[in-house]
């Protein structure tokens, strides 16, 4: 009897201990800035919006140009900000004229929207997509002035053919690998071959370098790590334009672009190294891929806005795995209750309310897209639910104009550009 009463006290507690363990009621209301968002858009219609935060765009913008030093320019990277508007606003708040392209559809777009820009590619393009892009932009000075990116002799060559087709000047940066390993020169035998071609050939114009370090970022801040890593890209990208500067000496008309950094690194670099110019986009609206601890000042910019379509007391799989969903209600709380939103499956994770999340045993949906969520969230149809994207580039092509929140309410449309890979 009394091995009984050890037993069932035993289980008990084993019981009692798993029970300690099951996850808390995470939910809750909108906090005040997203019942104000809410609020503004009670007369949007009611499907899924890309928002943009005009006050903290504004204030991002103007905080990057601070971070950034001050004698390096800043470069507007477009696909980060796929929008004129949107693009105007860092141009004006950073006082540049200069952006970055990533595909050929957007080169043309900006060179005839924005002819006075200067142009450079921030990817190799081959150079089909470069010819094409010429003949739409026409006589664009912007697509006049264009830097293409090559990263290899064969595109090099590539691009002299294209050069002597279309009896033009072509200006080239060079891509050098300056530790991230995704392309780019490595070698000073492949870099003294690229610049001995661009020597020979009068139809092909060298006007610089860049070399993208995002890696920086991410590697582990470790003693040592990450400073060895940033004095590694200094000296590769001070070695590869010393032998530029041997092999071409004054031959450029104008002064050369040395670009680097993006949104992740640009607060690294300062004059007293090669890169004379910085890039950045993303950093301006913030999306969840840039919480970084040196964007902690920066604010979150956007965020995808739909609303519900059905609420479902219970949440429930389908028949045939009703028992797991009932499992997964009694162990959570959190999966108690089931809605259905306008959409789903984005880049993107639910931030408002508190307590939402995307049901993992229901599955994906772009269409209407199954999420649980604890009693205490309180959601009925109409309501607005928050997400914030990961990325800004190809998300914010997926909505159709973005609704731009100003001072506690919706002020504008922007436009944005067509879809492109």
């Amino acid at each position: 009897m009394q091995r009984r009463h050890l037993i069932l006290g035993a289980s008990a507690t084993g019981v009692a201990a798993a029970v300690a363990l099951r996850p808390g009621d995470r939910g809750g209301a909108h906090d005040a800035y997203f019942q104000t968002l809410a609020h503004a858009l009670q007369d949007h219609p009611a499907q899924p919006t890309l928002v943009v935060d005009k006050t903290r765009l504004k204030a991002n913008l103007n905080r990057i140009r601070t971070l950034a030093h001050p004698k390096l320019p800043l470069r507007v990277v477009v696909k980060s900000l796929p929008s004129l508007p949107l693009l105007d606003e860092a141009l004006v708040a950073w006082q540049t004229e200069r952006a970055m392209l990533f595909n050929a559809q957007q080169l043309v777009l900006i060179a005839k929207a924005r002819p006075q820009l200067d142009l450079l590619l921030g990817k190799p393009l081959r150079a089909s997509a470069a010819r094409w892009a010429l003949e739409q932009a026409g006589n664009s000075p912007a697509a006049l002035r264009t830097q293409w990116l090559v990263d290899s002799p064969a595109l090099l060559a590539d691009y002299r053919t294209l050069a002597q087709g279309l009896g033009r000047p072509l200006r080239i940066n060079l891509e050098i690998d300056v530790g991230l390993h995704r392309g780019g020169v490595e070698t000073a035998e492949q870099m003294t071959e690229m610049l001995a071609l661009l020597r020979e050939e009068p139809l092909l114009e060298f006007s610089g370098l860049m070399g993208y370090d995002a890696h920086l970022a991410a590697i582990p801040d470790l003693p040592g790590n990450r400073s060895q890593a940033l004095a590694h890209a200094q000296a590769r990208y001070a070695d590869m334009l010393a032998l530029a500067r041997q092999a071409l000496g004054s031959a450029s008309a104008a002064p050369w672009t040395l670009n680097a950094a993006g949104s992740p690194t640009f607060h690294l670099h300062h004059d007293q190294h090669a890169p004379n110019e910085l890039s950045v986009g993303s950093a301006a609206v913030k999306p969840l891929d840039f919480d970084k601890p040196s964007l902690t000042s920066l604010e979150p910019a956007a965020f995808i806005a739909t609303p519900v379509l059905k609420t479902m007391e219970t949440f429930r799989l389908p028949r045939g795995a009703e028992t797991v969903s009932a499992l997964a209600r009694w162990w959570d709380v959190n999966q108690r209750q089931a809605l259905a939103i306008h959409g789903g499956h984005w880049l993107a994770d639910p931030v408002s309310p508190p307590g939402v999340q995307a049901s993992s045993l229901y599955g994906p949906s772009s269409n209407q897209q199954v999420m649980v969520a604890p009693p205490s969230v309180g959601l009925r149809a109409g309501d607005w639910v928050f997400f914030r994207p990961r990325q800004s580039e190809a998300v914010f092509l997926q909505f159709g104009p973005l609704a731009v929140f100003d001072q506690g309410r919706l002020d504008a449309q922007w436009p944005v550009f067509p879809a492109s890979a």
